[in-house]
């Protein structure tokens, strides 16, 4: 049997709308960075294989994509046995409604029916499944978490911005090149960015010394500034206004950065580096071993960004790794990406395949006792 809980109608991020311009950091009062907090214990254990057979699961319901990540452990880490992703943009429509409309609750639920399946199949005896930024906007968020766990029986946990920051560090910290210098983590998503500040000169998960939340991934900020495609003035114009609504968002933790070195470090987790990744090696399709730990000169990504801004929707969906899912969504990731190296201009970017799901399996493992 899978460890799950029965979820409440109250979640652990903030409840209700979030403004345009709003913004959630680690300073709640300007002067001092908050720390990160631990999500809660696992509820209800139930009876299961020795520790080093188990299965643990991590599902990740976004505002874009449903993921699901089942693995094992191993003495350097942990043995991915079986993974799910599809896109199922739960936000859509989400900025003019306030509410998940009732076909993206049908795409969620038949993309969770799948992780389910798959829990059972890979006997899952530990599993923990978070929802994120839709979820946390949503007047409905909770009506849509309850429902799931009647007709899947998998208990989504409504994570707060600060977890999911967390979750991103820990699931993708091990890519950061090696050094002593200042380090930023990103995490492009669809509906928030966030962007972490870390300390990591020391061994294990580095130190989160600053980190904010910006309400803008690449569903909210594409639907936030509609443009009409085929007019190459109206394209340009849209993604400058992309760029200076991302940069507002930022400003907070951009006033409280420290000075810039020459050997600054960056590393992002996402669909949109792993997208312009793909692009910058030309490959015919996605390989996640290519990408997955790859170092990429930041002027690079930003060329890949600029032609790709500038670009016709039918001749973005004709190129390797974008097609028909991401073509729309795309330009708003590059203007998103652009905006964080605007502040943070690292002259390589480190390319993380792996992210919250790792982090929360290797939550899962800790706690269970697991030696890596």
């Amino acid at each position: 049997m899978v460890q799950q809980s029965r979820p409440s109608p109250q979640s652990s991020g903030p409840a209700g709308g979030v403004s345009g311009k709003g913004v959630r950091s680690g300073q709640g009062n300007g002067s001092k960075a908050a720390a990160l907090t631990p999500p809660s214990k696992p509820r209800g254990l139930l009876p299961h294989p020795p520790r080093g057979r188990r299965a643990y699961a991590a599902i990740d319901l976004g505002t874009n994509n449903c993921r699901l990540l089942i693995a094992k452990p191993s003495s350097d880490g942990f043995i991915v046995v079986d993974a799910f992703s599809r896109i199922v943009r739960l936000g859509e429509g989400l900025a003019a409604t306030g509410r998940i409309s009732d076909a993206a609750i049908d795409r969620a639920i038949a993309a969770l029916s799948v992780c389910a399946d798959k829990l059972r199949r890979r006997h899952v005896t530990l599993a923990r499944s978070v929802a994120t930024e839709a979820c946390r906007r949503a007047s409905n968020g909770a009506e849509f978490i309850q429902r799931v766990y009647r007709e899947t029986g998998i208990a989504l946990d409504i994570i707060s911005a600060q977890e999911e920051a967390r979750l991103a560090v820990l699931g993708c910290h091990a890519l950061l090149e090696p050094g002593d210098s200042p380090a930023l983590i990103f995490d492009i998503g669809g509906g928030s960015t966030e962007l972490v500040l870390v300390d990591s000169c020391r061994e294990g998960a580095p130190h989160i010394v600053d980190w904010v939340s910006a309400p803008w991934g690449v569903v909210s900020l594409t639907e936030s500034e509609p443009f009409d495609h085929a007019d190459p003035a109206d394209r340009l114009n849209a993604y400058g206004r992309m760029r200076a609504r991302v940069a507002d968002a930022f400003a907070p933790l951009a006033r409280r950065l420290p000075p810039v070195q020459s050997d600054i470090r960056l590393l992002g987790t996402s669909g949109t580096v792993t997208t312009l990744a793909s692009l910058h090696l030309d490959l015919p399709r996605y390989d996640r071993q290519a990408i997955d730990g790859l170092i990429v000169p930041s002027a690079s990504m930003r060329a890949i960004s600029s032609r790709l801004s500038a670009m016709p929707l039918c001749d973005r969906q004709k190129l390797p790794c974008i097609g028909t899912e991401r073509a729309d969504l795309v330009v708003a990731g590059c203007a998103i990406l652009e905006s964080i190296l605007d502040i943070w201009p690292a002259q390589r970017l480190g390319v993380a395949d792996r992210g919250i799901r790792e982090g929360i399996l290797r939550g899962l493992m800790d706690r269970d006792g697991v030696k890596m």
